[in-house]
């Protein structure tokens, strides 16, 4: 069956776009197209105005920042969750260690540093994925319901966090929601999802 079918979508450099819709509209299957982990059937999707398919997967995943529901944490501390990617890239230590702390002390996760991540609760393993993903500086980052399964408290909490490093970094971010409040918080502009086409 076709679970996503979009004519034309466009995303503007720096823009931060809210995919609103019920359960099973597409909003991750969106989501995890615009980052490459999924292909579509037909159609195609252009990146920074070239087509992606002449782009690596790695090489185009480079650019990508993406966090989804399940903050998917290795079995290690706060800051080598954070530093991973960095590593992988084989940037010098001294590289590493700042742009981690930097990214702990913007998240407000500093003082977590040392602390296993299966020991975290689920704002502070939310603040961790997001770090891990800033920390990589990309250009396009993607985040699937970001506050979702938060109490009260720390999903205002995030959402202010949020608002101010989005805007300071200019990064262009698409995430899915179901809640209105969180489009008003961050979102320059909404598109909603209804089985798997835009709603006009």
């Amino acid at each position: 069956r076709v679970v996503l079918e979009i004519g034309c979508l466009s995303i503007e450099k720096g823009q931060v776009l809210a995919v609103a819709g019920p359960n099973g509209a597409g909003k991750t299957t969106l989501l995890l197209v615009l980052g490459r982990l999924l292909k579509p059937e037909r159609g195609e999707l252009q990146f920074d105005g070239q087509p992606v398919k002449s782009i690596s997967d790695l090489d185009y995943r480079r650019h990508i920042g993406v966090v989804m529901q399940d903050s998917l944490l290795l079995n290690l501390s706060v800051f080598d969750n954070v530093s991973i990617g960095l590593q992988f890239r084989h940037l010098p230590k001294t590289v590493v260690t700042r742009c981690t702390e930097e990214w702990l002390e913007r998240l407000g996760i500093s003082h977590l540093r040392h602390r296993p991540a299966p020991q975290l609760s689920g704002g502070e393993a939310r603040r961790v994925a997001l770090a891990r993903a800033f920390a990589l500086q990309p250009d396009l980052l993607l985040l699937d319901e970001p506050f979702s399964a938060l109490d009260r408290a720390s999903r205002h909490k995030l959402q202010e966090d949020l608002k101010t490093i989005l805007v300071e970094a200019n990064i262009t971010t698409v995430f899915s929601t179901h809640s209105e409040a969180d489009v008003q918080k961050l979102a320059d502009r909404k598109i909603c999802l209804n089985g798997g086409k835009l709603e006009t």
